[in-house]
Parts: C-alpha cells; structure tokens; sequence
C-alpha cells in the first residue's frame, strides 16, 4: 500500500468499523488502526513498524488521523527540523475541519495554549527563556538535600509497618513535595494537592474540580511571589526581563508541575519495579556494576515515562521516513518505539549504560528544559529508599501486577512490597540502614592492649581503645578520642547536603 493511499487529509467517508470481538475490530476507515483500541500498544507499533516502516499511519479517538513516527532517526529529525513541523494545533487540518470535537478525550494534549511547548519564533524564545532562565538558577546540592529529606519523611510513615505500596505511597508523592520546594510553596504539598493532580492527569469524572485546585493554589502562589520575593523558580519566573505576566506564569508553573509530577512519578515507579522483578538488575546495583542514575537512564530507554507525545503538526509539504507528508497533518512523537527501533537497538538486551540519546525527553527546540530535575528526583530517591529498605521485596507474583494504559503513557497502578519492619530516622540524616542511633564504636588495629587483671585477652587484634587520657576530669579519665571526618568524607557529606 502506498503513502498516497494513505494520506491523513482528505479521506472521505468512513466505512463502518467492525463490532467488537471480531477478528478485524481496532480497524477504522481505511483498515487503519486505532491505537485508543489496542490491548497492547507495543505490540501494535511493531506491526505497523513492518507493514509501513518508520512512519505509520493510524486513528486517534473519534477516528481522527495522525501519523505514528516509530523510527529513532525520523523523530529526532521531526523534532529538530522547526521549519517543517512544528507544536501549533491550529494548523492541524483535522482541527481546522471540524473533526476534532471540543470534549476529544485528548483535547488537554492536544489544544493550544500562550505556552513555550506551543509557540515559535520569538514569542518561544521569550517564554523559553524565562523558563530555563528560571530553572537555572536551582542549587542542586539543595534540590538532592530536599530528595533525602522528603524520602526520609516519606519512609517514616509507612517504614514500622513492614508492608507499602510503593506507587501511592512514595512514587506518586515524592515528586510533588520536591516541586512544591522548588517552586518556593512548600506549606502547599499535601495529600490533597498530589490527589488533585493525579485525577486532573487521568481524565476522570472530577479531572476538571481537582485541575481548578491546582490552579488555585498556583494561583494564589503566584501573587503571593509578586508581592514578597523569595529565592526560589517562581519568583525568578516572575522578575525574569521576558516580563512575563501572572497568567503567563501560573500557566508556566502548572506545565512544570503537572510535566515534573507525571513523568518522574513514572520513572520512579519503572526504576523500582524493575529492582523488586529483575535478580540481575538488582544484582549489578548491589554489586557496583551500575549505579542508581545509570538505572534510570537504561529505565528511561526500556520503559519512558511518556510513550508519545501529543504532536506535531506539518508546516509543509513533506517526506519522513518514506511517507507523504502533507502540510496539516498530525505527526505523534513516538518515544517508546522510537526507543526500540531495531536500526539503533538490535538487541533489547544490550545494555544502554553511558548512552543518553534516547527520546524520553523530545529533542528540539522543545526538549524538556526541566529534565535534571526529573533524573536528580528519581536517582537520589530511588537510591534513598534501598538504602534505608535494603532487604525491600515485591509482595505479589510478578504477573500481579496492574497497568492503566493509554496512548501517551503507561502508569503502574501499585507496587506492593514487604520489609523488616525499620524505626524512623531523622529527616536531617543521610539515609541509612542502620538502626536510628547506631554509632560505631572507637576501635584499634595493632597489638593487644592490656586489659585488666582477670581477664582473658579476646583473639581478635582489633580491641576498643581504652588508655587513660588526661581531660576536663583529670588525669586518668577514659575518653574516646575524637577522630575528624577525612577531607573525601567532608566533601561528599557536603556535597550531599547534610
């Protein structure tokens, strides 16, 4: 079948779909698919990946065309190329004809907004400006401080009960209570604020409610800024010179919470699941091979937290990857198959330690500016948890385990697991598995010393230090020495944040 076959504009009318169960149901007009109907979308791309190469044809819901962009190569150029594609839906021929209805389940995705994911030109290097402008001045040794600090909290809550769910109890929190520091409100993170922005995500019946809290909250966050400055992104947003006004603002802020929140909420879930169900990622964690931000990254190839993204719109008549493009048509970002493209990855199982070219973040003039933030929750979360859960297993058979899928992402529904029960640690502390408390004892290496009259001498060569020591309490005093951290202790401590 040729591209001009299918083309994504102009298809005139549509033929009945087939009744569910029947062998040809998912086809709409055309014998395209619709991915909205499929049960396993990975599955899906690498069917269409063989019958149409690396850009395929397929129906969104209420039978809208896109383009799926399935090869690595074709996506980095789509996003690179701003002078042929571009994010501004107002150009997308099924929009400007009527098909895209106003309640198009995608319609959040999908509409456009004043924002610097949705402009070009200058207006986007204002908006995008202010943004990375802002998101530069993060202290990052105070970002990881704050990971610890609110993993540690986290823990706490649920660490003497030997049994959590690791997605609603800490994946899906953790990121909003280091945002909300971020943006400079932390008396704003609560269990409502995360519940509110988890509904809003979902599309569910009370989405619209929980999305108006939020924005409420960035609201009055926002004014609040403009009248008392702090040292935090929020308010460099707003003395940014792009003068940005407190619409532009909220509307900024509420892209970088709702985009944090959802996509390393994922990450941190993906990260896990896989430690808890693969012995040898685990193994090579535990045995140094691999390092927590080397985890995520490899998670970020295998399992993005976004598998596309709502689109792409041709400027002009175009080709990419044997396809005729016409000008208005819809293009999706396709990371997770773009992440597997047989061309760059022809063994899955290779691993991906180093290699940073993946597709979990765009590329482009609209690559994700915020994503260190989303690496440095994930990694020194991910990592603050084994080390105070460190015998931390999955409390269900692996095939237990629950998804709620959709084009655009494919959220794990809970992670249950089992540990020792542990006390609570202080949240100023680095986090440790050692009892709260514990303090390791003076010791000495070299010839035995000499023990009182009585006593045998233990075999062991390393002995307590016991001399007598002059001091406050005089001659004869027994004190243990101090012993000053070395200069590689200080500066990771420091560099730590503790």
């Amino acid at each position: 079948m040729t591209s001009e076959t299918h083309s994504l504009t102009g298809t005139g009318e549509p033929a009945p779909g087939p009744p569910p169960g029947c062998p040809a149901h998912g086809l709409g007009p055309g014998g395209l698919h619709r991915l909205h109907e499929s049960e396993d979308l990975d599955e899906l791309y690498e069917r269409l990946r063989d019958q149409h190469g690396p850009v395929a044809p397929a129906l969104i819901h209420d039978d809208v065309p896109v383009w799926v962009v399935l090869g690595h190569a074709e996506n980095l150029h789509m996003v690179s190329t701003p002078a042929q594609f571009c994010r501004d839906s107002r150009i997308w021929t099924p929009w400007k004809e009527g098909m895209v209805k106003p309640d198009h389940p995608l319609m959040p995705h999908i509409a456009w907004q004043p924002i610097a994911s949705h402009v070009e030109g200058d207006e986007h290097k204002r908006l995008r400006g202010a943004v990375s402008g802002a998101i530069s001045t993060i202290d990052f040794r105070s970002l990881r401080r704050h990971i610890r600090r609110h993993t540690q909290r986290l823990v706490n809550r649920f660490c003497e009960e030997g049994r959590a769910d690791l997605v609603g109890q800490f994946a899906e929190h953790l990121p909003m209570a280091v945002m909300c520091e971020i943006l400079g409100m932390p008396d704003e993170y609560d269990d409502r604020l995360v519940e509110a922005a988890r509904d809003a995500l979902k599309g569910t019946d009370t989405a619209i409610a929980s999305h108006t809290h939020v924005m409420e909250v960035l609201g009055r966050h926002t004014a609040r800024r403009r009248a008392e400055p702090g040292e935090d992104l929020t308010s460099h947003l707003l003395s940014h010179p792009a003068d940005l006004t407190e619409d532009e603002v909220r509307e900024h802020l509420r892209l970088i919470l709702f985009a944090a929140y959802e996509n390393t909420a994922n990450l941190i879930s993906n990260v896990l699941r896989v430690v808890l169900t693969d012995p040898g990622f685990r193994a090579q964690l535990s045995g140094g091979q691999m390092t927590v931000p080397e985890a995520v990254e490899q998670s970020l190839w295998d399992e993005p937290p976004f598998s596309t993204i709502f689109a792409y719109f041709a400027k002009q008549e175009t080709e990419l990857g044997g396809q005729r493009i016409r000008a208005g048509d819809g293009l999706l970002l396709g990371i997770a198959p773009g992440n597997v493209d047989p061309r760059i990855r022809p063994d899955l199982s290779a691993n991906m330690q180093g290699n940073r070219s993946h597709l979990a973040f765009g590329g482009g003039p609209h690559e994700c500016p915020g994503q260190d933030i989303g690496r440095a929750i994930a990694d020194s979360g991910v990592d603050a948890l084994l080390m105070r859960l460190p015998d931390v297993q999955l409390d269900c058979d692996e095939d237990e385990l629950r998804w709620r899928s959709s084009i655009a992402s494919r959220h794990l529904v809970e992670l249950p697991v089992r540990f020792e029960p542990k006390p609570p640690q202080d949240v100023t502390q680095a986090p440790s598995h050692a009892p709260a408390g514990a303090q390791r004892t003076g010791w000495h290496v070299g010839p035995p010393l000499p023990l009182p009259v009585g006593e045998s001498q233990p075999s062991a060569v390393v002995t307590p230090p016991v001399p007598p020591v002059a001091g406050p309490a005089g001659p004869g005093a027994v004190a243990e020495p101090a012993r000053p951290p070395g200069a590689w202790r200080r500066l990771v401590r420091w560099w730590r944040g503790y």
